[in-house]
């Protein structure tokens, strides 16, 4: 919301609609000189030339910039022979090309994707020795810095916004801001080669300061058929995940070409770093006492975060502070969001006509089973054990899945949201989530039992 309290938003779901597009956003106000003419630019604006330069991804693995770098610290070594050790070498078009500056005559940000800077003269130039940054020699302190480096063995990078054109998707009035995306993973011989991590680093390029604010992930996760499918959640680990609601995935009204069948996987998805928290200018602790986590600005410190408790001020990242779903064909007000009113309740921990989720049953209210007790996380298992979702209140039945609820399968979507917290012109946040695939049902029923 901004400061009059107008609510704005962006998002998207399965691209009925749209808002979001391709592109840096200008930063400032001015006139710039263009090819064919000059042209009068305020913040957070873009042409539609920009929009189709940027419609592109720009990938990078570790290993070309590792030898890269070894090969610019041989041939800077009297000893090293870079013609023997590294014959026929020629840079990468991937280093050559990298995006590292935006267009200052459109009044870009200079600085865009991140790049080591290694003469210290400003400028992204490979043959001085410059790369795309990967954080090789460990020099980011992720505790007390908020630099957004490349991440893993293979990275994708791109840049977009939601100020392209009007918002299709939501019908929401525009944020103003600009999204710089990594998707990225590594190479490894164990889970985490099954693993998908996507960065996003937000920036807020509007005029107006941003209170409010929330970041949420939607998923439509589909294990096999689409409409026999559970959700749940680990509170403790900030994940949120989906399974069959059989033991075999066969599906039943749903077209199915290509069902699983017997032991059907799981997907989780992990709210790995949330966005920062406001500054308070104190290292909020690390605690299981509930009225004292409320006192300190009501938000609970405990697994549900990072950065709580560490002897570090004001670095503290928020964790998944809502877990929601909705599903394909239900209810008016329990189905796929129809605009930014239903995305922002959604995110706030609202059905779509204004009820909370619930405690218990289906989590919606007077569904049988369920309770008076407003919660923040759906389906929790038994992960909640000090009630963090309900504010410290107890609630019945201490183990509640939507399988030990009986609740009957159907192809299900979920929200995670982290938030509030407020965004001031100019200021960015960033959050990485976490794509686990392949996750056995054992695992699964572990959590459940």
């Amino acid at each position: 919301k901004d400061v009059n309290n107008q609510l704005k938003v962006a998002g998207l779901t399965f691209r009925r609609g749209n808002d979001f597009w391709t592109g840096p956003l200008s930063v400032i106000a001015g006139t710039g000189n263009l090819a064919n003419g000059t042209k009068d630019f305020g913040p957070a604006e873009i042409e539609p030339d920009v929009c189709n330069e940027y419609d592109k991804f720009y990938d990078i693995t570790r290993a070309e910039v590792d030898e890269f770098v070894s090969y610019n610290a041989c041939v800077a070594d009297p000893s090293c022979n870079a013609a023997v050790e590294y014959p026929n070498y020629t840079i990468p078009t991937s280093i050559l090309n990298w995006p590292a500056h935006g267009d200052v005559s459109r009044f870009q940000d200079y600085y865009l994707a991140p790049f080591k800077d290694v003469d210290g003269d400003g400028f992204y130039n490979p043959q001085a020795g410059d790369y795309p940054w990967y954080d090789l020699n460990s020099e980011v302190d992720c505790r007390a810095s908020r630099q957004v480096t490349l991440y893993g063995d293979f990275t994708r990078w791109w840049i977009f916004n939601d100020k392209g054109n009007v918002h299709t998707e939501t019908q929401g009035d525009a944020i103003g801001m600009e999204i710089r995306a990594q998707a990225f993973a590594f190479a490894t011989n164990d889970e985490i080669n099954n693993m998908t991590f996507f960065n996003y680093e937000l920036v807020n390029r509007s005029t107006q300061r941003l209170k409010d604010t929330y970041f949420a992930v939607w998923a439509d996760p589909d294990i096999g058929c689409s409409d026999d499918d559970y959700v749940g959640c680990d509170v403790q680990r900030g994940v949120g995940y989906a399974y069959n609601g059989t033991n075999t995935d066969a599906g039943s009204t749903d077209p199915c070409t290509f069902p699983i069948g017997a032991n059907p996987p799981a997907i989780g998805i992990d709210f790995f770093e949330g966005p920062y928290q406001d500054n308070d200018g104190i290292d909020n602790p690390l605690t299981t006492d509930i009225p004292t986590a409320i006192a300190m600005g009501g938000i609970p410190y405990s697994g549900l975060g990072i950065g709580y408790g560490d002897l570090t001020v004001d670095n503290e990242r928020l964790g998944m502070k809502r877990f929601v779903y909705f599903s394909r064909g239900a209810a008016p007000s329990q189905s796929d969001p129809n605009d930014y009113t239903d995305y922002y309740n959604y995110m706030t921990g609202k059905w779509m006509d204004n009820e909370p989720f619930i405690y218990g049953g289906t989590g919606y209210p007077g569904s049988a089973g369920s309770t008076s007790i407003p919660t923040n996380y759906l389906f929790p298992g038994t992960s909640d054990p000090l009630n963090w979702g309900t504010q410290g209140v107890a609630a019945s039945p201490a183990d509640w899945s939507e399988a030990t609820n009986g609740n009957n399968p159907n192809d299900r979507r979920w929200v995670q949201a982290a938030g509030p917290f407020t965004l001031e012109p100019g200021a960015l946040n960033n959050i990485t989530v976490l794509y686990m695939e392949k996750l056995t049902m054992v695992l699964h029923l572990t959590q459940l039992n």
